[in-house]
């Protein structure tokens, strides 16, 4: 299917609104998307079910905050937010995955193990994603709830690498200012 409604530059918010799609919130909104894809390319590369299952949770989640993001505050389209509760269960995850790393003395490099790598990275677009939220919340009203959100999510998603590269016997590679 083509709408063509695209072609000059514009698309719609969730409701009404067109916009140019270099929009802070559209940036926000499909940064956010780009993240789920990054997600799902973790699953796609795993059997383990202990780790697809809380990332498919995750990626619920991300559709709920790029919709989020694509709607207006006070729009008369009704769609989920993400709320406090949201960041609470990211939190819970996040303690869980804690409660058996050791503790982190020194930055680490990203990489590992495949997957590990890849939550490095998704690690990296969700701070993005953050950094997005924050422009287009200069701009325009937005769900105050979603920055926690997203910054409780880097921290997951860093911890579930630690996690992942440790179950697959990956030694984290300490950064040094040590140049050869």
């Amino acid at each position: 299917m083509y709408t063509r409604r695209g072609d000059e530059g514009e698309t719609s918010l969730y409701g009404a609104r067109r916009v140019r799609k270099d929009d802070p919130r559209v940036e926000a909104y499909g940064t956010i998307d780009e993240l789920n894809s990054v997600v799902g390319a973790v699953i796609a590369g795993t059997r383990r079910k202990e780790l697809r299952t809380p990332l498919k949770e995750i990626q619920g989640l991300l559709f709920i905050a790029g919709g989020d993001a694509a709607t207006e505050l006070g729009s008369a389209q009704r769609v989920p937010r993400i709320s406090a509760s949201d960041t609470r269960r990211v939190e819970e995850l996040t303690d869980g995955l804690l409660a058996g790393l050791p503790p982190l003395r020194n930055f680490i490099l990203p990489g590992g193990s495949q997957s590990g790598a890849m939550l490095h990275f998704a690690r990296a677009v969700c701070r993005r994603a953050e950094r997005r939220l924050v422009t287009a919340g200069r701009a325009e009203a937005m769900n105050p709830e979603l920055l926690p959100f997203f910054n409780r999510l880097s921290s997951y998603l860093f911890n579930l690498s630690r996690w992942e590269n440790r179950r697959a016997r990956k030694k984290e590679e300490v950064w040094t200012t040590k140049r050869s």
